[in-house]
């Protein structure tokens, strides 16, 4: 997701969007692309400080098991590659198809 432009109010609810659809959709890594401030007033990365409280607290945060600076071809101290927790739920059987036999 690439919150450029956004205020930080529409950028939370927008985070939190993505980052709880990403989860029920079993994705386990996210990018989210937040900025290095160039564009705000004094040239602060507001989304970049507010955005790493957001991910470690409240619903958004028990779905997050890490998050980092993303690598300079993904974005570098603009961008944060955010590791998800699997998702939650009945457990997939697991079929051996050989070595195993059933008695």
């Amino acid at each position: 997701i690439d919150l450029h432009g956004m205020s930080a109010a529409a950028a939370r609810v927008a985070v939190e969007r993505f980052v709880l659809g990403a989860v029920a959709d079993g994705h386990r890594e996210v990018l989210i692309v937040h900025g290095r401030g160039h564009n705000s007033k004094d040239h602060v990365p507001i989304l970049k400080e507010r955005l790493t409280s957001w991910l470690a607290r409240g619903r958004m945060g028990r779905s997050i098991l890490a998050f980092t600076s993303a690598r300079p071809p993904d974005g570098g101290a603009g961008a944060l590659y955010v590791l998800l927790r699997r998702r939650r739920g009945p457990k997939e059987p697991i079929t051996v198809y050989e070595g195993a036999k059933r008695e």
